[in-house]
């Protein structure tokens, strides 16, 4: 392995294992403010300061003429749905058993790509994807009896990223990896915005909006700047080890997961539900190693 490969390796590692960091710090606000303000919170941040970077680097001329608009916005769309379904469902379930069910995205991805841009659905993509259902159902099982139909949330968050990930497909090339951010960041805020506000407006008294203390608006402005930060280390080590090659080290992301919340919210491990994660698990990495074996059996042109 050259040095290159063993820097992005550890680059993408810590980028991985910093957004669970972040998930914990969510965690830690259950009933301290609504998820829906918290994700219009985080967004606005993000679209603030991403914005602003952006116009110092590059100039104007990103803002002014914004690439494929349509598709950026459903990259917003995407992520906003993610980021809200998300912080919901750390604060209804255990932090291991959400995030597990979040990487289903990888084939919830193959067959969004397959349906809207035509990608070929092969048989093995359609088995990874049924045996990484069944581990989905193996965790939901205990959740699902206490929360109802909240304990799909994950799944719903799941579905955000394959969105935002089959969209970035179809925007690939239109501008820089900055520009990429902020559109989606905008996107996400113009989205979580109005659906604080609906919330507000609804009369359920769990996502009214609320000025929360000090502390808990510290917590959500440390949750955009990990989460923006992760990004970058994951976009360096990409740079460096290429997208493949660091693509198993997103699973560092689960064991983070899995010890913080048995560390500071006394979840320990289900050994059930550690069973639903490793068919999910072993789904992803299954497909990353077929894809693997695909580029590498390709004939030279």
């Amino acid at each position: 392995m050259q040095q290159s490969d063993r820097a992005g390796l550890l680059f993408a590692l810590a980028g991985f294992c910093l957004l669970s960091v972040g998930d914990a710090v969510v965690k830690s606000m259950a009933d301290e403010w609504t998820p829906t303000a918290l994700a219009a919170f985080r967004y606005s941040l993000g679209a603030i300061a991403l914005s602003t970077l952006l116009v110092v680097k590059e100039g104007t001329q990103p803002v002014r003429r914004i690439p494929l608009p349509l598709i950026q916005a459903l990259r917003g769309f995407g992520v906003g749905l993610a980021t809200v379904s998300f912080f919901g469902s750390v604060w209804l379930m255990p932090l291991a058993d959400a995030v597990a069910i979040t990487f289903t995205q990888p084939m919830i991805t193959a067959i969004l790509a397959a349906i809207f841009l035509g990608e070929r659905l092969r048989l093995t993509t359609i088995l990874a994807t049924l045996v990484a259902f069944i581990g989905v159902l193996i965790i939901l099982r205990p959740n699902f009896a206490e929360i109802g139909f909240a304990a799909l949330l994950p799944l719903l968050c799941a579905l955000g990223m394959a969105i935002l990930m089959t969209a970035n497909r179809a925007a690939r090339g239109g501008g820089s990896a900055l520009a990429a951010q902020a559109y989606v960041a905008v996107g996400a805020a113009v989205l979580l915005v109005p659906v604080a506000a609906l919330a507000h407006t609804s009369g359920i008294e769990g996502i009214r909006f609320f000025w929360p203390e000090w502390h808990v608006l510290a917590r959500a402005a440390f949750v955009a700047l990990s989460a923006s930060t992760a990004h970058w280390l994951i976009y360096l080590g990409t740079t460096r080890a290429g997208a493949a090659t660091i693509a198993p080290m997103t699973y560092g992301q689960l064991l983070i997961a899995v010890a913080l919340a048995w560390f500071f919210f006394g979840e320990a491990p289900d050994l059930v539900a550690m069973l639903g994660a490793a068919l999910i698990v072993g789904s992803g990495l299954w497909l990353w190693h077929l894809s693997q074996q695909r580029k590498v059996t390709l004939p030279a042109a």
